[in-house]
């Protein structure tokens, strides 16, 4: 049973998809492999086979292992709140909502859950992939890490260090961190890889031997830039793209200040006969678009607000005039009914704000959290879907008399008389074909020809091929102990 992790000299350098395609690689060559993250910070979550929630760029590490997404991947999520809290969910449940100035003090008792998940996986499987967080050159929050050398070292666990090319200085990314590094630390790491080159990768040979002198870490490949990236599941909203497709469906969805398991976009923006528009703050909704999408939010009433900022509550009512049609999901719902209570003040202060009217609902948050895959049928098609769940709070009202869907033959979610606006809490549905193509044509548009799962999975095989073509995969294999 061996590890090996792969840390980052810097935030975004890709990471998570160099060990995706690891994971898929060490699949392929026969190995029993499983992908861990000690600790992620991200609102775009899985839920997993054993009813906890993970990161979904942990769950899509699954998927390249062939595995089932387990709890045990990311044994600590931080989901932000605001600008200054997070909420922390430790191996699957929320634990506490923290100021980031008091995680701190909360970080050492969280190693004890993080070597005990990570050593579950390891008795289970031949190999586990480690993904790091951030970058172990912020020397600044050593001091208790769970996250990188903390974990390293507490693990005996041997690393490689990445860095991006893409955004240059990728010579001062990698000698720059192992001169801020404790030489303990420093230590543990055995080699490096440069990621995302563009060009001919020779060119970079002199800064390659370059690195490797300075540091004396061993180098295991240049990676080019992998163009196929936006064909799998983004984990930050920041990586979102602005548009893709030209298909002559347009579909506009809001990228709201806490926007939370906007995986619900990938589908549909693969999709031939859809055009998908991100709208970001300070933007118009596309006066012609089809489909407006309101998606999921870590913070229901606060996201309403700023909504109402970006002036995107106007625009939606001119869109549902000229006869669009609109679509809230979990946090999406709760924003087009009449109001959101939270009396408790579970997702901020106690209070209600007035929701957008659109759909004859109200909603109370409420401490219980439904977090569940979930197998339905859709009203308007009577196609089966599967999706899951992962929200507080309790919709009821007028519109709930036309539901979105069936769950168990219980009603879920909410049309509007006219048929135009519809709020459902199922994340994940569009990933389901055949229901994406009757509810795309549904709507009059020309879709269905698109097989995302299958998609995903033939881009993860490339992305291996990938790795294998340019690194030394058996290499970093060996390093593994």
């Amino acid at each position: 049973m061996k590890a090996l992790m792969i840390q980052g000299a810097g935030s975004n350098v890709g990471k998570s998809l160099l060990v995706a395609g690891l994971c898929r690689a060490a699949k392929l060559r026969g190995l029993s492999v499983a992908p861990f993250k000690p600790q992620n910070m991200s609102n775009n979550a899985a839920v997993t086979s054993d009813g906890g929630e993970i990161g979904r760029a942990q769950a899509l590490q699954a998927l390249a292992s062939g595995l089932e997404p387990h709890t045990d991947m990311n044994p600590v999520l931080l989901k932000p709140e605001s600008e200054t809290g997070s909420q922390v969910v430790v191996q699957g449940k929320r634990v506490a909502t923290v100021k980031a100035r008091d995680y701190a003090a909360l970080k050492p008792s969280l190693m004890a859950p993080v070597l005990e998940s990570f050593n579950r996986l390891k008795a289970r499987h031949d190999l586990v992939i480690v993904e790091g967080a951030g970058s172990p050159a912020e020397v600044n929050l050593r001091a208790g890490d769970i996250a990188n050398m903390g974990f390293a070292r507490a693990a005996g666990c041997p690393v490689v260090l990445v860095g991006d090319i893409d955004r240059g200085g990728v010579i001062a990314q990698i000698v720059g961190t192992q001169s801020v590094l404790e030489p303990a630390d420093a230590a543990m790491i055995s080699g490096f890889l440069i990621n995302k080159f563009r060009g001919d990768p020779r060119l970079f040979d002199d800064g390659y031997r370059l690195i490797a002198e300075r540091t004396a870490w061993r180098g295991f490949g240049v990676v080019p830039f992998f163009g196929e990236a936006h064909r799998l599941p983004a984990e930050d909203a920041l990586d979102l793209p602005r548009g893709g497709g030209a298909g002559g469906f347009r579909i506009a969805a809001l990228v709201l200040s806490r926007i939370a398991n906007f995986d619900d976009l990938d589908p549909l923006a693969q999709e031939p006969g859809v055009s998908l528009t991100m709208v970001r703050a300070g933007e118009v909704i596309p006066g012609d678009c089809d489909l407006v999408i309101i998606p999921g939010s870590k913070s229901t009433r606060g996201d309403l607000g700023f909504l109402r900022a970006q002036g995107w509550d106007i625009d939606l009512a001119a869109h549902l005039r000229r006869g669009g049609s609109v679509l809230g999901i979990c946090g999406g719902y709760q924003m087009l009914g009449s109001i959101v209570r939270d009396p408790l003040g579970i997702e901020g202060p106690a209070g209600e704000t007035q929701g957008l009217g659109h759909l004859a609902v109200e909603t109370e948050m409420t401490p219980d959290k439904r977090l569940t895959r979930t197998e339905a049928v859709h009203a308007g098609s009577g196609l089966a879907m599967q999706g899951y769940e992962i929200h507080i709070g309790r919709s009821e009202g007028a519109d709930r008399a036309r539901p979105f869907a069936f769950v168990e033959g219980a009603a879920e979610g909410a049309v509007s008389a006219d048929g135009r606006v519809m709020g459902s809490y199922l994340h994940g549905m569009f990933s389901n074909d055949a229901f994406r193509a009757a509810f795309l044509q549904g709507l009059g548009a020309q879709a269905g020809a698109s097989r995302y799962g299958a998609a995903v999975e033939a881009t993860l095989d490339a992305l291996a091929a990938h790795l294998e073509a340019h690194v030394d995969v058996a290499g970093l294999l060996a390093l593994a102990r």
